[in-house]
C-alpha cells in the first residue's frame, strides 16, 4: 500500500558555523509514529526551480514506499545561506556529513540514511562514503568519477578539456542566482548581493592545476577505495562522459557493489534517452529495501554488472533509441582479449611496418560531440568520416564475425614527435559497409605526461618512446562485414585545447588491445516509472542547435541550448536560461577562442530578476588567457556587476 505524505518546502538546517542550509523535504504521514529511513540528495543546482522537474518524477515515488526523501541545497546556492568558493570543498562535504547527524537526530528517521545523486551529487556521495559518517547505511551514485583530474570535466589523459572552460563557464552563470524571497524572506537582497560580490570563477583555480596535485587528489575515492564501506549502487549511460566509473567501481570497492551502464546521455536512466529507459525507481528502491530497511530480497546477490551492449547503428548527432541489449555479468573479472597490431595503413592479425606521420589541421575535432550530453538534441558524436580523412587511420580487414567489445581498450605504440609539447587523439571507430564511420571509444594522451601526470617531461624532440593510452569503456558489437578503424590525430578541437605549437608525431609501431566479454545472459529490467510530473506554464518553449561552418581558413563551431522558461504553477516562481557557445579556431593554434554567454531569469511580479555572463577563453604560446563579466539585473535594473580577468601560465599543455 502506497503511504500518503506531505512536502516541506523549506526545513532550515544549520551548521556547526551557523550558517542555515534549506532542505525541501517529502516525508511519510505516518513517520512520527513509524520513523523511516531518509534518502538524501545533495547538491547545488537549487531545488526551487533548478532540479524540481526531476524531483518531481523521482522523490515522491520513494516517499510513497515508506521513506523520508530529503534534498538539501550545498551552503550559497538556492536558499541556503553562506558561499560556495569550489566544488567538492572541505567545507562542503563537512556540511553534508553534519546533514547526515541531523537526519539521524529527527524523531520521523529510523536513524539509517542512504545519499543518492547524479553528476555533483553523484560525486558527493562517494565522496562523503568515504568519509564514513554514522548512519551512511548505502549510496546510489550516478554519472559521476572516481578521479576528478582524470576523469571529470577538467582533463583527460593531461589534455585540456575544452568542457573545463565550459562548465566554469555554466557555474558562473548557475552562482549569480538569487535565493526566492517567498522562502528567505526581506534578506534575500543581501543574500543575493554577497553572493555576487564573492561569485567565483572556478576556472581560475582548474587551470592554475594542470598536473595531477593535492587539488585533484582531494576528493578523488580512487586515492583510498578501501575507505568506502557503503554499498554502492553504481550507473551510468554510454553516452555520458562519466563511462568510466562503474567498472572502476565494481573492480575495486569492497562492500557489496552493482553496476548499470545504459545507452544514456546525462540523465535519470527513468526519463533517460537514447531508449531504452529503465525501472530506475524500483532498482533503487530494491537497493533501499536491502541496506537500509535490512528486507532480505537478495539484492546483494544481482549480477555485479549490468549493460546495455551497443548494436551498430548509423552514426547520427542524435538518437532517440539505440539498439541493443541488455547483458548481465554475474562477475566482472579479467576479460579475454583480442589483440590487432598496427602494420602499414591497416589493423591486422601481426605486427608489420610501420611509418605513419600524425599532423592534423586544427581544425580536426568537428565530428566529436559533447562531454557529457544533457539536452534531448543535436549533442551526440556524428559520423567520423571527416575528422578521419584528417587523421591517419588503420582499417582492419572486413570482418568474417562479430566481435562484442566489453571493457576498456588499450593503445600501446612508439612515437617521436618534432616539438616538445604535443598530444595525440585515439579514436575507436566501427566502420559500416555504408562508408560512414560511427565512433566507440577514444582516448587522448598528453606526450608531457607520459610518466605521469604528476609532472610535465618535454618530449626530446626526434626520440623514440612508447607509449600506452587507455580508451573509455564501451559494450559495442561490431558485426560481420564492417570494419575496425583505430584513427590518430595531434588536434581534437573543440573538445580538447591545442597545443601551443602544430605538431607531427610519427608512429613506428602500434597495437590496439580489446577487452572481450560474453555475459552470463540477457537481462530485462521492469518499465520505467515516475511520479507525476510537476505542474507548469511555459512561458518558453527550450530549443537547441549546433552549426559548424568554415570560411577563410577559420571553423567556427556554434552552439545554442535554450532551456526555455517556465513559470511554477504551484508557488508561481518562473525560472528560464539560456546558452549560447561560440567555439573558434583557424590554422593557427594560438587563434583558438572560445565566448560563452548565458543569461537566466527568474522570480515573481514585484522581484524579477536576471543574470547574463559573458566569459572568454584565449592562448598564446606561454599562457592562458580568461575574462569574464556578470551584469545582474533587478525589474530591469542594474543590481550589480562583476568583472574577472587572469593570464594563467602554460604547463606542458
Amino acid at each position: 500500500m502506497e503511504l500518503s505524505y506531505a512536502i516541506s518546502e523549506d526545513v532550515g538546517i544549520v551548521m556547526s558555523d551557523g550558517t542555515r542550509l534549506s532542505a525541501r523535504i517529502w516525508m511519510p504521514d505516518s513517520a512520527l509514529t513509524e520513523p523511516v529511513p531518509a534518502i538524501l540528495e545533495y547538491l547545488p543546482y537549487r531545488k526551487r526551480d533548478g532540479t524540481a522537474d526531476r524531483d518531481a518524477l523521482t522523490h515522491p515515488f520513494f516517499v510513497t514506499h515508506g521513506y523520508a526523501c530529503v534534498r538539501v541545497d550545498i551552503r550559497g546556492n538556492g536558499e541556503s545561506e553562506g558561499l560556495m568558493t569550489d566544488e567538492y570543498t572541505e567545507t562542503e562535504l563537512r556540511d553534508a556529513c553534519e546533514v547526515i547527524a541531523w537526519l539521524r537526530d529527527q524523531p520521523w528517521c529510523s536513524g539509517s540514511i542512504g545519499m543518492m545523486g547524479i553528476s555533483w551529487g553523484g560525486f558527493n556521495a562517494l565522496q562523503v562514503a568515504w568519509r564514513r559518517p554514522p548512519g551512511l547505511d548505502a549510496i546510489v551514485t550516478l554519472c559521476s568519477t572516481v578521479d576528478r583530474y582524470a576523469d571529470d570535466i577538467h582533463y583527460k589523459g593531461g589534455c585540456l578539456l575544452g568542457e573545463n572552460f565550459g562548465w566554469a563557464s555554466t557555474m558562473l552563470s548557475y552562482s549569480s542566482r538569487p535565493p526566492d524571497p517567498a522562502l528567505v524572506g526581506e534578506k534575500w537582497l543581501e543574500m543575493w548581493k554577497s553572493r555576487l560580490d564573492s561569485l567565483p570563477f572556478l576556472i581560475e583555480p582548474w587551470l592554475r592545476h594542470q598536473l595531477r596535485d593535492g587539488y585533484w587528489r582531494h576528493g578523488s575515492v580512487c586515492e583510498d577505495y578501501g575507505a568506502i564501506q557503503t554499498p554502492t549502487l553504481a550507473i551510468g549511460g554510454w553516452h555520458d562522459g562519466y563511462r568510466n566509473t562503474v567498472a572502476h567501481l565494481v573492480e575495486n570497492l569492497e562492500p557489496p557493489t552493482k553496476g548499470i551502464v545504459g545507452p544514456w546521455i546525462h540523465k535519470y536512466p527513468h526519463f533517460a534517452k537514447p531508449e531504452p529507459a529503465i525501472g530506475f525507481l524500483q532498482v533503487a528502491l530494491r537497493w533501499w529495501d536491502r541496506w537500509l530497511k535490512g528486507i532480505p530480497n537478495g539484492a546483494e546477490h544481482d549480477p555485479d554488472m549490468r549493460l546495455f551492449e551497443l548494436e551498430s547503428l548509423e552514426p547520427a548527432r542524435w538518437h532517440d533509441e539505440r539498439p541493443g541489449r541488455w547483458v548481465a555479468h554475474q562477475t566482472w573479472g579479467e576479460p579475454d582479449t583480442k589483440t590487432l597490431f598496427l602494420a602499414g595503413q591497416a589493423l591486422a592479425n601481426e605486427p608489420g611496418p610501420v611509418a605513419a606521420a600524425v599532423s592534423s589541421p586544427q581544425r580536426c575535432g568537428q565530428c566529436c560531440g559533447e562531454y557529457f550530453p544533457m539536452a534531448f538534441g543535436p549533442e551526440l558524436p556524428a559520423d567520423q568520416t571527416d575528422d578521419d580523412r584528417l587523421s591517419v587511420c588503420f582499417d582492419s580487414d572486413v570482418l568474417d564475425a562479430g566481435v562484442t567489445i566489453n571493457g576498456r581498450p588499450e593503445a600501446t605504440m612508439t612515437v617521436s614527435a618534432d616539438v616538445d609539447t604535443a598530444f595525440l587523439a585515439l579514436r575507436l571507430c566501427d566502420v559500416r559497409p555504408d562508408g560512414t564511420s560511427a565512433l566507440i571509444s577514444h582516448g587522448f594522451l598528453n606526450l608531457t605526461h607520459r610518466f605521469g601526470h604528476d609532472r610535465v617531461v618535454p618530449i626530446d624532440v626526434g626520440s623514440v618512446f612508447e607509449i600506452t593510452v587507455p580508451l573509455d569503456h564501451a559494450a559495442y558489437t561490431v558485426p560481420a562485414g564492417h570494419r575496425l578503424r583505430l584513427a590518430l590525430s595531434t588536434t581534437y578541437w573543440p573538445f580538447v585545447w591545442p597545443s601551443p605549437t602544430a605538431a607531427s608525431v610519427v608512429v613506428t609501431a602500434g597495437q590496439v588491445t580489446l577487452p572481450v566479454r560474453a555475459g552470463d545472459g540477457e537481462w530485462r529490467f521492469e518499465p520505467p516509472t515516475t511520479a507525476p510530473p510537476r505542474s507548469v506554464v511555459t512561458r518558453r518553449e527550450p530549443s537547441n542547435s549546433k552549426t559548424v561552418t568554415s570560411t577563410d581558413g577559420s571553423t567556427v563551431t556554434e552552439i545554442v541550448f535554450d532551456f526555455g522558461e517556465v513559470e511554477d504553477v504551484e508557488h508561481g516562481l518562473v525560472a528560464g536560461e539560456r546558452c549560447h557557445e561560440r567555439w573558434s579556431i583557424g590554422d593557427d593554434p594560438l587563434s583558438a577562442r572560445v565566448d560563452i554567454d548565458w543569461r537566466q531569469v527568474g522570480g515573481r511580479p514585484g522581484s524579477m530578476w536576471s543574470t547574463d555572463t559573458r566569459s572568454t577563453m584565449t592562448s598564446d604560446a606561454d599562457s592562458f588567457h580568461v575574462t569574464a563579466v556578470v551584469l545582474a539585473r533587478l525589474e530591469g535594473e542594474v543590481f550589480a556587476t562583476r568583472e574577472f580577468e587572469a593570464t594563467i601560465p602554460r604547463e606542458g599543455v
